[in-house]
């Protein structure tokens, strides 16, 4: 089984062509779990499978967790999969991604450097409290898309210089949270500048911090921005496997579009020949 290995700010996939549709949709879950085994297998973060288009797109794409958990999209690999449709002559330089959450559209700005748009809200609640060591974290919820990819936005002055251990443990309770009824993804930030922040994101179906996460990165640029803590746009989001770019643009307090920049790579291709 040929597969191609991407990643995007750090946030690395498995890619397979089904576009034949040769390989059965029962088996995507359990290729998921098993090539995505770092050490023991391939590794990735998650694993993505190219589909023909069912409606006007030019690809579609099902995406996996590492943990062989079904996602409703992945902004880092919808950059991936738009420079796969570019690179494999099915689309031109404007990419039309049919995914769960909806279709997206990618744009090929370099070689390595695509853009997208992201899902629209289809939730959003401004402040949640969650009780943690004796204060109240105030938490940004949004879910990207419909059905929506769950985010907990929170700010933290001083979030990489907590233990990892201890950062792990309150990423992983604000993931269960019951306020959040499909779990979310957590992203920590902490202001560097005008219209910069660095952040981390503890991802749903990985279970453990990745070193970068696009639809992490919407949603934080998207609390900034609605929360008017930044104005500044694009807003410059440094994560520990590089930097992502996210515009948003909004009319008052609706958002209107929120375009993701950053780095789709071709790391390597291969066979798989399983366990």
């Amino acid at each position: 089984m040929r597969f191609l290995k991407m990643q995007g700010a750090g946030n690395d996939f498995i890619v397979l062509d089904n576009r034949d549709l040769s390989i059965p949709e029962t088996e995507y879950a359990a290729l998921a779990a098993d090539m995505c085994r770092r050490r023991l297998s391939v590794g990735a973060d998650g694993l993505m499978v190219v589909l023909p288009p069912q409606e006007d797109g030019d690809i579609a794409m099902r995406f996996y967790n590492s943990d062989g958990t079904k996602g409703e999209m992945c902004g880092n690999g919808a950059r991936c999969i738009a420079r796969y449709a570019h690179d494999h002559g099915l689309s031109g330089d404007i990419q039309r991604i049919e995914t769960t959450a909806g279709l997206v559209i990618g744009q090929r700005i370099e070689e390595d450097l695509y853009c997208v748009r992201l899902n629209d809200p289809s939730h959003l609640e401004p402040e949640i409290g969650i009780l943690w060591e004796g204060q109240i974290l105030s938490c940004f919820y949004v879910e990207l898309g419909r059905p929506g990819i769950p985010h907990a936005v929170v700010p933290m002055e001083n979030w990489d210089s907590i233990p990892r251990s201890e950062l792990y443990a309150l990423g992983k309770m604000i993931r269960e949270y019951p306020a959040f009824p499909k779990g979310a993804n957590v992203t920590f930030w902490r202001p560097l500048g005008r219209g910069h922040a660095k952040a981390i994101t503890f991802e749903r179906g990985v279970e453990d911090f990745t070193l970068a996460c696009g639809t992490g990165a919407g949603s934080t640029a998207l609390a900034l921005r609605y929360l008017r803590i930044m104005e500044e746009d694009p807003i410059e989001l440094d994560f520990p496997g590089g930097e992502l770019l996210v515009s948003v643009v909004m009319e008052g307090n609706a958002v209107t579009d929120i375009y993701l920049t950053g780095p789709a790579v071709v790391v390597a291709e291969g066979e798989y020949i399983g366990k």
